[in-house]
């Protein structure tokens, strides 16, 4: 009887990369993958720690896990357990720090054969596998030949972060940048496209600062031109990206590319000039609007997403109207708005002048309903145009089957089909709101 495997993944698009990867491994080891309830032999947790609610919701499903099965092998994989150095309680046998995932498989046979040797199975201290992520140059080897997602496939190709922003404890937990050979991200796409996938979505912890690990230079476009050279990917799609990185001659570039998709999520985190500085971001609101502008320059209406934090320690009315006027101003299809939450370890943690949660939740329900209306006016400005759509799904709404997929922009469309048209690009004419889902 083959072994059940479990896995639960909390945080970024990168965890949850990392987290198929290890399900890959997983099942070519043999493992049967089962749902993350009761039953299962082994349970991998993928933890995040960007925030003290990251922390606790992967300590919770850590004990969870061990509830489910008291005789099962509890795997901690990832940032949580990273920025932890290793202090772990009685839930955990087994510690995965960032850069050790790809050694699971040997890992969980090194520890079961201890187990079996003991006789004591209880007595068997925790394996924390950990290395000092801080020093360390090399990216972790992980692949990927069929993703969750049965249309478009996220890309890790890049890991860590230089930039040290005061709310951040990333940089920590994952270490400096370390960056995918080219030659690596360019054979998981291409067995991606052999395997039917159509839009690839490039993805890493600091995107923008792919390559500056091989010669201290950003090769970011090298790598999108690379990609856009593979047969069968008809779409690609960047994560979060720095602004520093739009620059007239990386616009004009990818402009050109026909298989970019004009939606582009650069981090923001506050409007004001004065909090900005105290965040440590390495940019300012009006340097900010200009890169926005390069972009719709070069491209008919792009999507322009960003993040914004709201209740940063220190942060006044007057600053708050200054980040609220300056996100009205700049237009956003979608803003992902954050009450600012107080990470231990972190320089903001013991800023002065911290702002209440009443103030906190204040300002965030004013941002979102700014944000919400300026999503709204932004779909509507494609009533009556022509897009093209990669479907993905088949849902039913209000009673009727239809088919959902998202446009370049990500915009999500429902239409209505006989036709099986799961992983097609189709050309809609969207005729009114009631085609646009969420």
């Amino acid at each position: 009887m083959s072994k059940k495997a479990a896995l639960h993944n909390l945080g970024c698009k990168v965890n949850a990369y990392e987290t198929e990867a290890m399900q890959e491994m997983l099942e070519k080891a043999g493992y049967e993958i089962v749902p993350f309830k009761e039953g299962a032999d082994v349970y991998v947790i993928n933890t995040c720690t960007v925030t003290n609610i990251a922390d606790r919701k992967s300590r919770q499903m850590l004990h969870r896990a061990r509830k489910m099965n008291p005789d099962a092998v509890v795997v901690a994989a990832g940032c949580y357990v990273q920025a932890q150095e290793g202090k772990v309680d009685s839930c955990i046998d087994i510690v995965l720090g960032n850069n050790k995932k790809k050694d699971l498989i040997r890992i969980l046979d090194e520890y079961r054969k201890s187990r079996a040797e003991s006789g004591r199975e209880k007595e068997i201290l925790p394996d924390v596998e950990l290395e000092d992520i801080g020093h360390t140059k090399e990216y972790e080897s992980l692949n990927l030949t069929r993703p969750g997602d049965h249309t478009r496939a996220y890309i890790k190709v890049q890991d860590g972060c230089n930039q040290f922003c005061t709310y951040c404890i990333i940089p920590y937990a994952r270490g400096r940048v370390r960056s995918r050979s080219m030659e690596d991200v360019t054979e998981e796409v291409r067995t991606l496209a052999e395997n039917g996938y159509k839009e690839v979505v490039l993805t890493g912890i600091h995107l923008s600062s792919y390559g500056i690990d091989f010669d201290k230079e950003r090769h970011l476009l090298d790598l999108i031109r690379a990609v856009h050279q593979i047969e069968g990917i008809e779409r690609i799609r960047l994560g979060s990206l720095e602004p520093g990185i739009i620059t007239e001659e990386f616009a004009e570039a990818i402009s050109k590319l026909p298989k970019m998709c004009p939606h582009f999520h650069l981090s923001l985190q506050s409007g004001c000039n004065a909090t900005l500085k105290r965040m440590n971001r390495r940019y300012t609101s009006e340097e900010y609007a200009e890169r926005c502008g390069i972009l719709r320059k070069y491209f008919e209406n792009p999507a322009l997403t960003t993040d914004v934090i709201v209740g940063f320690p220190g942060e006044t009315e007057e600053e708050f109207e200054a980040s609220r006027n300056f996100v009205d101003s700049i237009d956003f299809y979608e803003t992902h708005i954050f009450k600012y939450s107080r990470r231990e370890g972190t320089k903001a943690a013991v800023m002065p002048d911290q702002v209440s949660e009443g103030k906190k939740s204040a300002r965030s329900a004013e941002m979102i309903e700014m944000g919400e209306q300026k999503r709204r006016a932004y779909e509507e400005s494609f009533i009556g145009k022509e897009v093209e759509v990669l479907v993905e799904e088949e849902i039913e709404r209000n009673g009727e089957i239809f088919w959902t997929g998202h446009t370049k922009e990500y915009i999500k469309i429902a239409l209505q089909s006989r036709e099986n048209l799961r992983n097609c690009i189709v050309k809609v004419q969207i005729e009114d709101a009631l085609q646009i889902i969420h």
